[in-house]
């Protein structure tokens, strides 16, 4: 339990205090009865969280006995949560038709906080005998010694800047990247400028550099070069001193101070062009610190870094470049295994086939391609070994001696506390899969990962989360939208084995990937597993009580939907079940019991059971149907915590009493008599609609919902005279609303709209839509698909920061507006199932804007992208 999970906990306990509009804790005598208790236990916690705050503030690199200490606070707060749980399970919930009789030894109808009040006591004790000043001093980081090395320079002194095996300078797949940066490194420019090479761990930057730095042209061109590696720990004035000496600069480590230093530093370059590479840095404040030490000339001196983190890059990027470095291709990975293997002999026939199946699942990692160079070369040339060892490239790489892991574990070591189990937790999905960003996100929010932070929702600050993880390259953004929003993302395959690692190491999650029998199953999970991840089938019954009470997520990407009905029996503590890849009919017996679920995923029922809405802790719940409808019981406001409500199925609310807290809601039809949206949905950010018949009655009540961002409208319904659309919205998209083109001039004054998505039936009988006098200022995204409109007129600044226009299915449109292409931000024209007319639009457009020189314009045409020389060729559109 991590610092927010403590705070989430302390959250809870706040409310069990209140009973704030829980109906199933208001007016429970036992409940009310033990409030003493957990104000005392909130009491105590609240103040060891502050001791903790203290000791995590002025002491990164704790001694073994604070770890030790808050390693066992953390299993007593987690052991208070699970008795207080169990004992709320026992007070509250409807034992009838669970198959579990309410005097089980699962539960408690008492509660017994003595022993482990005793242990946080003891705890309190022991935080408050720790001298942190003493240990802050006496811990204080070890400073590595940093490796300077620099070319001849002017003063005539060298040294050598490689001791590497040559076999190591064997360089793959970037020439390309050299010779942009190069051009950059020598470009005509006087300022002093910073180029920055960034990329996860691993995949070559250095390489790059030390490529560069050798260059003879660079060698030639830069009086003075010099090479700082910089660590996760560092210090100024070890810096100088060695960077100073290997120019040739003498120094005096007694007398010199820093000043004095730098002063000498800035005396020597300056005047001078000098090239000086800083590799590996890690944080902005080393670079903020470092800056200071060059003159800022204009002599064309350049400072070449390199870094596992955008952000750093990003930071000093007003005064120069970032170059993100790609992962090598199949064919670079089995260039570079091919050299490394055979010193640039040919690889023996028989061999070609394993040899290119092992490069290929180095996943274009250098690293891991040198790793298994290495494995090879001590290996014979032997048909049946490759292929072996192709079948097993993950465990080579995971047990190299050298260190291979830990290359990358210095990312996680430099990692904040509130992002590891973050990072970590993903390491839980299957290798290769595509993570959905809000799946993980409400996920981690359910976990009690996520910190508050002010007046931003715990969304929000999971997204930005994510986007730090992202920025530190531990993380592949792999689909973005066009606003620029991560939509899923993925791990490297070494990355995620870092994850298992960490993982096992820190007890986070067990995850089960392959067959595994019962006993061996039982040897994985521990009195203190929480988590359990799986992609098999394996049986819950065979697991005792003592070890599935204290289970709290099982996340499941396949399992055995006979043991399903007996989930809800075993593991009483859930706060996550997710299932959306089994396939049920049901749910499971007795799911009521399971109050302390945060978040639900099921996949194929049949209609809503009312069991869910005593599920009070609830914040997610996706249902997956294979009906058209689900209909909601009145009862659903008892979901209180409900952030989230989603479904493939048209979900009908009906008239309810109170508002909910919901932050997004899809496919809601609301029901007669419910006509204030605002006094449904006061805090959504996310809403899909469909327009009822009288729909039109209460419409203009859109306007008044303050956070509502995403707006999605279905149904032939929409009366445009009465509508009004709050200014907040960034995404709006109308499915079947049959209203005239010239009602457009309503969304074209949303301010904030960024996206605008017109499917099916939209806007008749008038078929022409004239956008000239219309400015969509924000607007990024333009979708018309299935839509009859036949002429259309647009100037370029009526979307003057369009990126993206898609056209599907509109097989009455001949042309697209020559204005569109005039357009400087448009990036892509996507066309697909359209006229051969429009198709020949699109390509004047791609020809107007070749002739002007934008050659960055992409058009692709039934999902195959259109270059410009095809286009002057011919195609096979159809009509």
């Amino acid at each position: 339990m991590a610092y927010a999970g403590l705070e989430m906990f302390m959250g809870y306990l706040k409310q069990i205090i209140n009973c704030n509009d829980i109906p199933l804790f208001n007016n429970n005598l036992m409940i009310l009865s033990e409030r003493p208790q957990f104000q005392l236990l909130y009491q105590e916690l609240d103040s060891i969280v502050q001791t903790l705050s203290n000791i995590h503030q002025h002491n990164h690199n704790e001694l073994e006995k604070v770890r030790n200490v808050k390693k066992r606070f953390k299993d007593a707060a987690e052991e208070a949560q699970d008795i207080i749980d169990l004992f709320l399970s026992a007070v509250t919930v409807d034992f009838t038709n669970s198959g579990i009789s309410p005097t089980s030894d699962v539960f408690k109808a008492f509660l017994d906080l003595e022993n482990v009040m005793r242990s946080i006591e003891s705890i309190k004790v022991e935080f408050m005998t720790i001298d942190i000043d003493n240990m802050k001093m006496n811990s204080s980081p070890r400073i590595d010694r940093l490796k300077t090395h620099s070319a001849r320079d002017a003063a005539g002194t060298s040294t050598n800047y490689s001791t590497r095996n040559p076999l190591e300078e064997i360089v793959v797949g970037l020439d390309r990247d050299a010779e942009i940066i190069r051009d950059k490194l020598a470009e005509d420019t006087k300022k002093l400028s910073i180029v920055s090479i960034v990329g996860m761990g691993g995949l070559g930057k250095t390489t790059l550099a030390t490529k560069l730095f050798n260059d003879p042209f660079i060698k030639y061109h830069f009086h003075i070069r010099t090479w700082a590696t910089v660590s996760q720990t560092y210090a100024k004035r070890d810096l100088l001193i060695q960077v100073l000496t290997s120019i040739g600069v003498q120094v005096d480590l007694v007398k010199d101070h820093d000043s004095k230093l730098r002063e000498k530093l800035h005396k020597k370059l300056m005047g001078r062009r000098y090239l000086i590479v800083i590799d590996d840095i890690w944080s902005i404040e080393a670079w903020d610190d470092l800056s200071l030490f060059f003159p800022h000339e204009n002599t064309g001196s350049r400072i070449l870094l390199t870094t596992r983190i955008n952000e750093v890059a990003l930071h000093v990027k007003p005064h120069g470049f970032v170059h993100s470095l790609p992962c090598l291709t199949e064919e670079e990975s089995w260039e570079l295994l091919k050299q490394k293997v055979f010193h640039g002999d040919e690889c023996p026939e028989w061999l070609i086939i394993p040899g290119m199946q092992i490069a290929k699942k180095c996943h274009g990692l250098p690293l891991s391609v040198v790793v298994m160079a290495g494995v090879l070369a001590e290996e014979s040339m032997n048909q049946n070994l490759w292929e072996h060892i192709a079948c097993n490239v993950s465990s080579y790489i995971v047990g190299d001696q050298k260190g291979c892991l830990e290359t990358l574990a210095l990312s996680y070591h430099h990692l904040p506390d509130h992002l590891r189990e973050c990072f970590v937790y993903l390491g839980g999905f299957p290798e290769d899969f595509r993570i959905n960003v809000k799946r993980v996100i409400r996920l981690w929010v359910a976990e009690g990962f996520i910190k508050e932070a002010g007046n931003r929702s715990l969304e929000d600050t999971a997204k930005a989360y994510l986007k730090n993880l992202i920025s530190r390259n531990l993380v592949i953004a792999a689909k973005r939208n066009v606003v620029g929003d991560v939509k899923a993302c993925k791990l490297h395959d070494l990355v995620r084995e870092l994850c298992l690692q960490k993982a096992e190491e820190e007890g986070l999650f067990l995850r089960i990937d392959s067959p595994t029998s019962s006993s061996q199953l039982l040897e994985g999970i521990t009195c203190e597993q929480r988590r359990i991840f799986t992609n098999q089938n394996f049986n819950i019954l065979n697991i005792p009580h003592s070890l599935t009470q204290t289970i709290r997520t099982l996340l499941c990407f396949h399992l055995n939907k006979h043991s399903l009905n007996s989930i809800a029996r075993y593991f009483v503590l859930l706060r996550v079940l997710d299932l959306q890849e089994c396939r049920l009919h049901v749910l499971p017996q007795g799911l009521a019991l399971l109050v302390h679920l945060r978040y639900l995923a099921v996949s194929l029922l049949s209609k809503f059971p009312n069991s869910i809405c005593k599920l009070w802790s609830l914040q997610t719940l996706i249902l997956q149907t294979s009906s058209k409808s689900i209909y909601l019981p009145r009862n659903i406001t008892n979901l209180v915590n409900l952030r989230h409500l989603w479904s493939n199925s048209r979900l009908h609310l009906p008239n309810i009493e109170k508002p909910m807290n919901l932050h997004s809601i899809s496919r809601v039809m609301l029901k007669d008599g419910v006509v204030k949206y605002q006094q449904c949905f006061p805090n959504i950010k996310k809403l899909v609609l469909y327009c009822s018949l009288d729909f039109w009655k209460c419409s203009k009540y859109l306007e008044l919902l303050p956070y509502l961002e995403n707006l999605d409208l279905m149904g032939p319904h929409l009366q445009w005279d009465h509508i009004a659309f709050p200014t907040t919205l960034k995404k709006l998209s109308l499915t079947d609303c049959e209203l005239p083109w010239s009602h457009m001039s309503i969304v074209h004054l949303l301010p904030n709209l960024e996206v605008l998505k017109l499917h099916s039936n939209l806007f008749t009988p008038d078929r022409r839509w004239d956008a000239c006098e219309q400015q969509f200022r924000q607007l990024k995204l333009l979708k018309l698909e299935w839509s009859d409109i036949k002429y259309w007129e647009a100037a370029s600044t009526s979307f003057p920061c369009l990126k993206q226009l898609t056209l599907r299915h509109c097989k009455y449109l001949k042309e697209i507006p020559l204005g569109i292409g005039e357009i400087a931000t448009l990036e892509l024209i996507e066309i697909d199932r359209c006229r051969k007319c429009l198709v020949e639009s699109v390509k004047r457009i791609q020809q107007e804007q070749h002739d002007e020189g934008n050659n960055e314009l992409r058009i692709i045409v039934d999902g195959n992208e259109l270059s410009f020389y095809s286009s002057q060729h011919g195609s096979s559109e159809s009509e």
